[in-house]
């Protein structure tokens, strides 16, 4: 098999740690489990790459004595490294509280301050260090058991089941400025925590500005559970801006088979991305209730606001004609909210345009050409031509517009002719033309205007 992914001529590997003959199970376990803690750090040193971490893996106290290890080799670029950043990104404090001695418990619904440090691999500040870090808040981890769905039985007959423990729920996900090496975050706990009290994981991964060096790190020690009965009240849901791509969608437009969606979400308390029963940020599409898309890995809260964020989530292989987008979501203390809108997916056979006017209108020294099509991301060369009652083009203006979504609304006129004289009151017949640069397909419309 590593063979066939190495060799593929159409994808495959750039690097595959393989064997080149058959290795007991026992071996192989016993190598997997000791080359991950070279191969990604696990004792939080800076990485290595692939070859070095198995060479470090052979010779490791684990192995070192089992012959059969030297059937396992590295096959690609000896320096080839992962692509995993240096630590380390350290927690500091909880509400105030330095880590070392903190005994607070962070409760459903309590507000959190964390503080945190960048540091170098020898565990000093960076003191001029300047970016973004994203903060994750993992809920307890959650004991599982196989389900023996695959009727495996042991020498007795019994069904083999096992247990493992799986990562809780995402509590929060934000993201916070660092400067000069520190930062600070604030959130709510959602009301889907869980209530028995245990240890949770905060991860961190921070970007420096202007500079390839990235950080990450990890805390374990901050237990999370119960919940605060004091806390305000709050009955009101988030607040849902909803659209298609990019915020220049207008409820009802065109769109191409692959869009995006695009949600903004607002509320005082932030928004439950935990996964509690029924809770989940969702989208239904064409009202289909029983497979709805879930959303909340793809929500972040906004850069130092966690009571803001967006959601950005690819939709793709639509059928041409009217569509109907629902999303719901919920606030940390399982308040709902929902928006919908319209959309058309348009044929891919050739360019739309649609729903085409200026705005404002009328005007006076101002206005802007608005239209819909189904061409995002492509460079669509626009033509607009201002005529009289009888025909006769008084001004006219070619641009190449390239837009992220479905709607346009770069191209401006400021109510003069194409010699800069200040043309009369009255109303006007404009013309626009786009014309697709990669299929040199066009289609026009034309529509009124009025000068005041």
């Amino acid at each position: 098999m590593g063979e066939k992914v190495y060799l593929n001529p159409d994808g495959g590997a750039i690097g595959l740690v393989a064997t080149n003959r058959l290795i007991f199970i026992s071996t192989g376990v016993t190598l997997n489990r000791t080359l991950d803690q070279y191969l990604f750090s696990y004792n939080n040193a800076q990485a290595i790459s692939m070859a070095e971490s198995l060479r470090l893996a052979k010779v490791d106290p684990a192995l070192n004595n089992d012959a059969t290890r030297r059937v396992v080799a590295f096959i690609g670029d000896p320096a080839l490294k992962l692509a995993i950043p240096d630590p380390n990104v350290v927690l500091t404090a909880v509400n105030g509280n330095p880590i070392a001695s903190n005994t607070d418990v962070l409760r459903a619904l309590d507000p959190v301050v964390l503080s945190g440090e960048v540091h170098d691999l020898q565990g000093n500040l960076i003191p001029n260090y300047n970016g973004e870090v994203s903060v994750t808040v993992f809920d307890k981890e959650i004991d599982r058991t196989t389900l023996g769905n695959d009727d495996a039985r042991d020498s007795t007959g019994q069904l083999i089941l096992l247990d493992f423990k799986q990562q809780g729920e995402v509590l929060f996900r934000g993201q916070a400025t660092v400067t000069n090496g520190v930062f600070n975050v604030n959130f709510v706990m959602p009301l889907d925590t869980q209530v028995p009290i245990g240890n949770g994981r905060i991860s961190f991964y921070a970007k420096r500005d202007g500079v390839q060096e990235d950080k990450n790190g990890y805390n374990l020690d901050v237990r999370i559970g119960g919940v605060n009965t004091a806390a305000p009240a709050d009955d009101i849901g988030p607040e849902i801006d909803l659209y298609m791509n990019d915020t220049n969608f207008v409820n009802g437009g065109i769109t191409d088979e692959n869009p995006f969606i695009l949600a903004f979400l607002s509320d005082d308390n932030g928004i439950n991305t935990s996964s509690g029963i029924g809770h989940d940020i969702t989208a239904t599409l064409d009202g289909n209730d029983v497979d709805p898309f879930i959303l909340n890995d793809y929500y972040e809260a906004d850069v130092d606001n966690f009571a803001r964020g967006q959601v950005y989530f690819p939709l793709r292989d639509l059928e041409p004609g009217l569509h109907t987008l629902k999303l719901k979501a919920w606030d940390t203390y399982n308040n709902s909210a929902e928006q919908e809108i319209q959309f058309i997916v348009a044929e891919n056979d050739g360019i739309k345009l649609e729903r085409v006017l200026n705005y404002p209108n009328p005007f006076t020294t101002y206005t802007e050409f608005w239209f819909n099509h189904n061409k995002p991301f492509e460079p669509l060369n626009v033509q607009i031509q201002v005529m009289t009652i009888s025909g006769k083009v008084i001004w006219s203006k070619n641009q190449s517009v390239t837009t992220t979504g479905f709607t346009s609304r770069e191209i401006t006129w400021d109510g003069t002719d194409d010699f800069g004289q200040r043309l009369g009151k009255g109303v006007y017949i404009y013309k626009i033309t786009v014309k697709s640069t990669l299929s040199n397909q066009q289609t026009s419309k034309v529509e009124k205007l009025v000068i005041l």
